[in-house]
């Protein structure tokens, strides 16, 4: 169907599996398009509680707090009601001030969908970009070296 990159599956050792509720297929009988983007989110969410981060404790406070500013979304092959798939995620970048994620959505292997998410840090009064703090900085740094090592043969 896509003619771009289509991810494999090994190049995201982490992965949230979920599978397909009866809400999240459309009449056409797959998975409407809008639901990829909160089964990103969520992939998202526990690929930082593996981390040992949560949101928005981790992340908010009354000087800091990280937002969304970009989201993309790259159909492949469709889901379908009742498939269990693997949301697969990884930290691709971490900036001075922002983390962007690659994210692919896997079912038994064949990559369905695959994106990316780039969060943004900056002052929640004032939404101007700043330094991610150190401690996520450090934490995600570790996270994926940890699978990184964990995925070589």
């Amino acid at each position: 169907m896509s003619h771009r990159h289509v991810p494999r599956r090994f190049l995201f050792p982490f992965a949230h599996p979920l599978r397909v509720r009866w809400a999240e297929a459309d009449p056409q009988g797959i998975v409407f398009n809008g639901h990829y983007l909160t089964y990103f989110d969520v992939g998202v969410t526990e690929y930082w509680r593996a981390a040992g981060l949560r949101y928005p404790e981790s992340f908010a406070t009354a000087e800091s707090d990280i937002f969304l500013v970009k989201a993309t979304v790259e159909y492949h092959a469709p889901a379908r009601f009742d498939d269990l798939v693997d949301v697969g995620v990884r930290c691709a970048r971490l900036g001075r001030s922002s983390m962007t994620y690659a994210l692919a959505i896997f079912r038994q292997g064949d990559c369905l969908t695959s994106g990316e998410l780039i969060y943004v840090n900056a002052d929640p009064r004032t939404r101007t970009a700043q330094a991610l703090p150190e401690v996520i900085r450090a934490r995600l740094t570790e996270f994926e070296s940890t699978l990184e090592m964990s995925s070589k043969p």
